[in-house]
C-alpha cells in the first residue's frame, strides 16, 4: 500500500508538524518605518503646496508689475468702428424693440402699397374678418 504524502514535513510524536527547511516570519512589519514614511509624504505634499503658492504669487506680482507695449497703429486707430454688420452689444434690448415695432405692425392700421390699394389692418381684426368669411377654397372639378 501506498504511504500518505506529506508535503511540509512529517508528522511527530505529538501530531505536529515539522520540517527544517519550511519557516515562517519571525516579526511583524516595521510599524515606525510605514509611520515614518507617511509623515514623510504628509511633510513632502505639504511643501510642494506652499512651494507652488509661493512658484504662482512670485508670477501674479510679475505680470501686475509689466507694462504692455502700446503700438503707434493700434494708438492712432483707437476709436475706429469695425464695418456694418456689427455685433450685438445689448441682445434683449435689440429683442425687445424688435417684439415692439412687430407689435405696432400687427395692431395697427396702414398702408402695405397705396397705389395698388393694398391696405394692412390689425390681426385680431383679421382674424375676426377670416372667422366670418372663412377661408377661401378651390371649387372642385367634376368631369
Amino acid at each position: 500500500m501506498a504511504e500518505p504524502h506529506h508535503p511540509h514535513g512529517a508528522d511527530t510524536a505529538d501530531g505536529s508538524t515539522s520540517n527544517a527547511t519550511v519557516h515562517h516570519e519571525e516579526s511583524d512589519v516595521n510599524i515606525a518605518g510605514v509611520l515614518g514614511f507617511g509623515a514623510a509624504l504628509i511633510v513632502a505634499a505639504v511643501m510642494i503646496h506652499l512651494l507652488t503658492y509661493v512658484l504662482f504669487r512670485y508670477f501674479e506680482s510679475r505680470e501686475g508689475r509689466r507694462v504692455t507695449p502700446e503700438y503707434p497703429l493700434a494708438a492712432a486707430q483707437a476709436n475706429r468702428v469695425p464695418p456694418e454688420p456689427r455685433l450685438q452689444t445689448d441682445p434683449r434690448e435689440d429683442l425687445r424693440e424688435l417684439r415692439e415695432k412687430e407689435d405696432a405692425v400687427l395692431g395697427t392700421y396702414g398702408w402695405v402699397d397705396k397705389n395698388a390699394g393694398v391696405v394692412r389692418i390689425p390681426i385680431d381684426e383679421a382674424i375676426k374678418l377670416t372667422l366670418e368669411r372663412g377661408l377661401p377654397s378651390r371649387q372642385s372639378q367634376k368631369p
